[in-house]
Order: structure tokens, then sequence, then C-alpha cells
């Protein structure tokens, strides 16, 4: 099942992820909102949390400390 949210301006956003290569070789997946659904939806993995910007409502994932 895919994680969704909706910000305080009432858009729904679809969780996404994608594995992507690093200048030094190294790979690493990255996460990322959309507005659509897309098949690279993705769980919002543990130990992480979601931040919304206060200003744009754009949101981010962070890692919990």
């Amino acid at each position: 099942m895919a994680f969704t949210k909706v910000n305080s301006k009432g858009v729904e956003y679809h969780l996404n992820s994608k594995l992507v290569t690093l200048r030094g070789g190294k790979q690493q997946t990255i996460y990322y909102f959309s507005k659509d659904h897309r098949p690279e939806a993705s769980d919002l993995p543990a130990g992480m949390s979601v931040n919304e910007n206060p200003r744009n409502g754009f949101l981010t994932v962070k890692r919990d400390r």
C-alpha cells in the first residue's frame, strides 16, 4: 500500500521511491512526493517522518533522530 498525505492546503500527495547511483558508484534510495499515482509508489520507511514546509505546503521525508 502506498503512503499518501494531504497537506495543509488540501492537496493529496503520494510517496514514491527510486534507486539512484551516486557519482562515487554507491546506490541510494531517494524518496519524493507527487500529486499523481505512479508505479514507483512506496510506503513510508521505518525511522522516517514527513515534514511540511509551512510557507508553500511542500512535503519532504526526513530521518527520525
